[in-house]
């Protein structure tokens, strides 16, 4: 299996992996500082690169399977945007 990240979709990888670690830099800086940190902090991350990053990474290396080559793509795109605004949404509810 080959990771075939490419143009734009690499952007968009960049993009979701920026967020998501900028998120958990904030919630343990703030779990540090309140003095609140636990294991959890850290294993609800890792729950969620399993959850989130790892079924683009699937749809990445579908690619081949995709003779239109848009339609994995806009699958990718959609879930990417899908990360960012789980995220992104997360902090204005709070």
């Amino acid at each position: 299996m080959a990771l075939t990240l490419s143009g734009l979709m690499l952007y968009t990888m960049w993009l979701v992996l920026g967020v998501m670690g900028l998120s958990f830099v904030v919630d343990l800086f703030k779990s540090f500082s309140a003095g609140t940190f636990s294991s959890a902090t850290v294993t609800s991350y890792l729950k969620d690169l399993l959850y989130f990053v790892f079924p683009l990474f699937l749809l990445s290396n579908m690619m081949p399977l995709d003779h239109t080559d848009y339609l994995i793509k806009i699958a990718y795109y959609i879930g990417a945007l899908g990360v960012i605004y789980n995220y992104v949404g997360g902090y204005f509810k709070k």
